[in-house]
């Protein structure tokens, strides 16, 4: 049985030496560096609608037309 989502979990987690800080709400999820106050934020609705996945290959194509 899972427990509702009802408030905010914070949870540590180190990616290449750096470490973050993941909050999974009810609202969505943001990932931003330990101790800081802004990062990538994205609302349930957005990841469900494929949305997300729209955005990261539109910013691959920017990237890959950039170089």
């Amino acid at each position: 049985m899972a427990t509702r989502l009802d408030k905010t979990l914070k949870r540590e987690l180190e990616i290449e030496g750096k470490v973050y800080t993941i909050s999974i709400s009810p609202e969505g999820v943001k990932i931003v560096p330990k101790g800081g106050r802004k990062g990538p934020e994205m609302s349930w609705q957005t990841l469900l609608s494929g949305d997300a996945e729209l955005r990261r290959d539109l910013n691959i194509s920017v990237d890959a037309y950039g170089t």
